[in-house]
């Protein structure tokens, strides 16, 4: 007798052909219209599937894991941030949590020195002025931005993507330093030519621009606070392509308003697409739907981490890249 195949609810339409392979190989659920499911939505997902595989947009607390049937064995995420899900509450419940990490370090990356340049060549500032038709011409100072060479970038998160942005920046001439919740190998750090900041408030103080590249954790929430901010320097500018619960975004909009810093480059933000409205007023600040991951390639590879992680759990084995607390 054949085995039962297990059955698998997705929570947001993914591409076409990772879609066909879960199709192929599971019970699959597939989302038709491409919004988020309703928390009702999602419980009720959760009480009827061996297998959720949510994205960030599903918030999975401890109430609806508490509140899922004895079926649901594995939520496979499609991302490699695991914040939005109770990680903790899961494994008491004998309930696995996998991830997709490592797939979207080179895009975000890229999105990272996107962001920096946009914002230190005011390049927001000069697409809007050739939208509106205003341009009358070169002119000796108009919009006048910095030179990224020489210039000292911070990075606060030195894991995978962290990395992959001290690789680009130097290329670009950048002087890269870093604080991590741990230092570097010595071979990594000198491969990098990355200098270490134990203490996060020093660097700050010193640095031109500040890349944030950790996780969401407890630790990290407003890592980057209202005090913290105000140790920046002035002329500084912070780039933000993690999670925008690290940085206090009332406290960064308002030294923004303030003329206290330079500018931001922001892909994510505190409250999701509840975005500070005033935010999006600055001229000095560069605002993207949270594109960081947004590559065809990203998408595909993130799908077939799923996959894998799905087909292992099925064939009675540990998942890959399964999550457990000690990890966040």
């Amino acid at each position: 007798m054949s085995k039962k195949r297990l059955s698998v609810v997705v929570t947001r339409r993914l591409p076409d052909a990772v879609e066909t392979r879960l199709s192929e190989l599971f019970d699959v659920k597939l989302r038709l219209d491409d919004v988020p499911m309703t928390r009702t939505e999602l419980s009720a997902a959760m009480k009827e599937a061996d297998v959720l595989v949510p994205t960030i947009t599903d918030e999975i607390d401890a109430a609806m894991i508490g509140q899922a049937g004895e079926r649901l064995k594995l939520i496979a995420n499609y991302g490699a941030g695991v914040d939005h899900i109770d990680v903790a509450t899961a494994r008491q419940r004998g309930i696995l949590v996998s991830n997709t990490p490592g797939v979207l370090t080179e895009d975000t990356a890229d999105m990272t020195m996107a962001l920096l340049l946009s914002v230190t060549r005011r390049m927001s500032e000069g697409m809007a002025l050739m939208q509106k038709g205003e341009w009358s011409g070169w002119a000796p100072t108009a919009l006048l931005g910095g030179r990224v060479s020489g210039r000292r970038l911070g990075i606060l998160g030195m894991g995978r993507i962290g990395q992959a942005v001290a690789k680009r920046a130097s290329a670009f001439g950048m002087q890269v330093h870093y604080h991590n919740r741990r230092r570097l190998h010595a071979e990594i750090e000198n491969a990098l030519e990355a200098t270490y900041w134990e203490s996060l408030d020093q660097m700050v103080a010193r640095m031109d621009v500040i890349s944030i590249n950790c996780p969401h954790t407890p630790s990290t929430f407003h890592l980057m606070n209202a005090r913290r901010l105000k140790l920046m320097k002035p002329d500084a500018v912070i780039v933000n392509t993690s999670r925008g619960e690290v940085v206090d975004e009332n406290a960064l909009t308002r030294m923004l308003r303030a003329g206290e810093l330079a500018g931001a480059g922001l892909d994510v933000y505190e409250h999701g697409t509840d975005v500070n409205p005033r935010l999006r007023e600055l001229e000095n600040v560069v605002l993207l739907p949270h594109m960081g991951s947004a590559t065809l390639e990203g998408r595909l590879e993130m799908g077939e981490k799923v996959l894998i992680n799905i087909k292992t759990f099925d064939d009675g084995h540990r998942p890959p890249d399964q999550v457990v607390p000690s990890m966040l």
